[in-house]
């Protein structure tokens, strides 16, 4: 193995690790994204108004 296919690999897998690197924070920055609309919808929802005695038991008789 010469020297120039050393360095020939040495860069090509600095090139994935960036690239690599770069994906991940892209994936991160989604997943943030994704996190503050799911936040933003569950805000949204109304609020229930059931009785405070409404779900309190099960009746579990067939």
């Amino acid at each position: 193995m010469d020297v120039s296919s050393i360095a020939s690999t040495a860069s090509d897998m600095a090139a994935v690790q960036t690239a690599n690197t770069a994906a991940i924070m892209v994936l991160r920055k989604s997943m943030d994204i994704q996190q503050q609309n799911a936040m933003t919808l569950l805000q949204a929802l109304p609020q229930p108004s059931n009785p405070p005695n409404l779900g309190n038991r099960i009746d579990v008789r067939a």
